[in-house]
């Protein structure tokens, strides 16, 4: 009996590191993009899928003239879920999402300019549609979202 148990024991610990030596090799997968945020300036859009599938599309305001948004594909640097600009006199930004920079994707009261440029440079949402993706990106990770400016 206390042969078979030592058998199995270094069968066990045998095992054991060969699966440890296994996943320290295989190259650790984020999961993939899960949320895929693409902001379209010159319609004033912004489409979200998630896992691939059509989630929403939703007006915003990007910036308006005199002022820049960043075009390009990027990463969620960081996330607030109430913040208030030191730039622009304190303005709320609610269920930011920072992508470059001071540049985020937040809330605002301004709906009523929604679907065209008024902003700062900030990606301005309907507040309600700034916790949803808020919480989605939340939900499946800043490391697996990605968001795409284009004209």
């Amino acid at each position: 009996m206390k042969k078979l148990f030592s058998l199995f024991a270094c069968v066990l610990f045998a095992v054991t590191f060969w699966a440890a030596t296994v996943e320290a090799k295989a190259p650790k997968k984020a999961g993939g993009t899960a949320v895929v945020v693409n902001i379209d300036i010159s319609s004033q859009t912004m489409m979200v899928k998630v896992n691939g599938f059509p989630y929403a599309r939703w007006k915003v305001s990007t910036a308006r003239a005199g002022y820049y948004t960043p075009r390009g594909s990027y990463s969620v640097k960081r996330m607030a879920r109430v913040y208030f600009s030191r730039k622009y006199d304190n303005s709320p930004m609610p269920n930011s999402i920072f992508f470059h920079g001071g540049y985020a994707i937040h809330g605002s009261n301004y709906v009523k300019s929604l679907g065209r440029p008024a902003s700062h440079g900030c990606v301005r949402l309907h507040p309600s549609n700034a916790a949803k993706l808020y919480s989605l990106v939340q939900k499946y990770g800043a490391g697996r979202t990605r968001i795409t400016l284009t004209n």
